[in-house]
């Protein structure tokens, strides 16, 4: 079968490699349908992810139909559309035990640290596997794992009905979180510097939109909240000055949630974190929370609309890498599709 690989930075092929086999009962054999390719992929091709080892098979945005499962798989069955989780877990260290997998001791995250879903087929335990509904095009499960991400980052906001939250960051990530704050009841400011990436914005739910390189974001945030600030402010450009100006802008008792890997240092005082008492959570992939993001495909709630903005084929696929690296102001999500 193919599968893809980056063998060094810069350096893509596709190879030609052993079909994998069910060798436990509770694995599934799936036929790859589409590939998403993510903002780490990106990083893994240019050689700059501190998490990933090369040659690796890359690709984590994985969904797919199952062709065999193994004898004690129970709640699989051949003919599903599945869309995979991609992390593996110890179940034991502290992370664990709290319910937090994501940040587990010993974490094995598909297409990064171990080989990923950018081949023909796959063979995966079954509890790495959500069944999502046979009616749903593939361009729209195969966005499940992005809304997770988005998903998380509301989960460790703590945002409930009726919160203000600044998202910084319109991109693909941007988009889901906001997708995820919307449904969850709350009132959604977004920034960005790009003007086509604010508009998609708009159209995907954002109640304001700013132009952080032309509007002045701290006096927009104010006008927005009557001087209250944002309850929840979500960084998800996540350089250092993002960062220090989420601690100006948040309001009392609000949160600052963090997704990035800058290691950069941002000068932050300790006064507004607390005089405002304010809570300051990184979000890291997802814990559990692909049930809640199929039910809302599944009832229609979660819709991509306009969010893939290319697809290409397998043979293509040196050419979607060199169009989403040449052409990032283009591309929301770019999609490889298997046949």
């Amino acid at each position: 079968m193919k599968a893809v690989q980056v063998r060094k930075a810069h350096e893509l092929a596709i190879q030609e490699v052993d079909k994998p086999q069910i060798s436990n009962p509770k694995d599934v054999l799936f036929k790859v349908k589409r590939v998403g390719i993510c903002g780490s992929d990106m990083h893994i091709y240019h050689g700059t992810n501190p998490l990933a080892t090369l040659p690796r098979v890359v690709g984590h945005e994985v969904a797919g139909e199952v062709v065999e499962i193994g004898e004690e798989v129970a709640g699989i069955k051949v003919g599903d559309h599945v869309v995979i989780e991609p992390i593996r877990y110890c179940g034991k260290c502290y992370a664990c035990r709290k319910g937090r997998q994501n940040v587990c001791e010993t974490l094995s995250v598909f297409g990064v640290h171990e080989e990923g879903g950018m081949r023909e087929w796959c063979v995966l335990p079954e509890n790495q596997l959500h069944v999502v509904d046979r009616d749903i095009a593939w361009e729209e499960i195969v966005l499940a794992e992005p809304y997770t991400i988005g998903a998380q980052a509301v989960w460790r906001g703590e945002v409930e009905y009726g919160d203000t939250v600044l998202i910084q960051g319109a991109g693909p990530i941007g988009i889901c979180i906001l997708k995820m704050a919307k449904l969850q009841g709350a009132s959604v400011m977004i920034t960005d510097l790009s003007e086509e990436r604010l508009k998609f914005a708009k159209e995907s739910g954002a109640d304001i939109t700013v132009h952080a390189g032309k509007e002045d974001v701290p006096r927009r945030v104010e006008e927005w909240t009557n001087f209250e600030g944002a309850n929840v402010v979500i960084d998800a450009v996540c350089l250092p000055m993002t960062f220090e100006m989420s601690f100006q802008v948040v309001s009392t008792a609000g949160r600052i949630v963090v997704l990035g890997f800058d290691e950069r240092t941002a000068a932050i005082s300790q006064l507004p974190i607390t005089k405002k008492e304010v809570s300051v959570k990184g979000s890291r992939l997802q814990t559990n929370q692909f049930p809640k993001v199929i039910k809302l495909l599944n009832e229609g709630k979660l819709r991509q609309k306009g969010l893939v903005t290319h697809t290409f084929s397998l043979e293509d696929v040196q050419e979607a890498f060199n169009f989403v690296e040449r052409h990032p102001e283009q591309v929301r999500k770019a999609i490889i599709v298997f046949n």
